[in-house]
């Protein structure tokens, strides 16, 4: 319905990051990333996290925790449903909450914007999370009608980032060059404690350049 595709290699994935058609999701004070193979994602699902993590983190007084996002066809795990989105970079899990209260808040969140028609969200119990599958267009519109901002603008909003797959011949040094930041800064932006890089990693281009090298 989204015209959107599944995914099926590391490779392929990497083309998409380069394409902009999946961002980087990295973690800040309002939600952590646990066990997430390959942290990119649609951009509206960024949107997504970081508005829902920041009134959950309001509400609850600890970060929300991401679990899952893209997951390429052939990363997927052996009970992965055939028509799973994670392939299409559309859905993401979210740990249930221990906490009564914040497991309800959560619940109830998802099933409000659900009544949207923004999102469509399932409780899963091995390990327990929430399955959420965000409908982009739908979900957009929601942000721009709540907020009375131009859809555009919330577009933007949702893919101001800049990324780099790490090609065979690639040095954090040749990279920072290529965008004109430093090597300190996309180590610093990267959270890396050295210069090695691997193909296939995604490294998060600064939107602020460094002076340092």
């Amino acid at each position: 319905m989204n015209d959107f595709t599944y995914l099926h290699s590391r490779s392929q994935l990497g083309r998409f990051v380069d394409a902009g058609l999946l961002v980087p999701i990295k973690g800040n004070a309002n939600y952590q990333l646990h066990g997430v193979s390959f942290p990119v994602a649609r951009p509206e699902v960024r949107l997504f996290i970081e508005r829902l993590s920041r009134e959950y983190r309001s509400t609850c007084g600890e970060p929300l925790v991401v679990t899952s996002l893209t997951r390429p066809t052939a990363f997927q795990p052996a009970n992965a449903s055939p028509r799973s989105v994670h392939p299409t970079g559309m859905a993401i899990d979210l740990r249930r909450p221990a906490d009564g209260s914040c497991r309800a808040w959560l619940a109830s969140t998802l099933l409000y914007l659900e009544r949207q028609h923004t999102l469509e969200a399932t409780l899963e119990h091995y390990p327990p999370h929430f399955h959420v599958a965000i409908f982009p267009e739908s979900y957009v519109n929601y942000v721009a009608t709540t907020t009375k901002r131009p859809t555009e603008h919330v577009l933007a909003d949702a893919a101001d980032s800049r990324s780099h797959t790490v090609q065979h011949g690639d040095t954090l040094w040749s990279i920072a060059h290529e965008y004109d930041t430093s090597a300190a800064a996309l180590r610093r932006a990267n959270d890396l404690h050295s210069s090695t890089i691997h193909p296939g990693q995604v490294i998060v281009i600064p939107r602020r350049t460094s002076q340092s090298s």
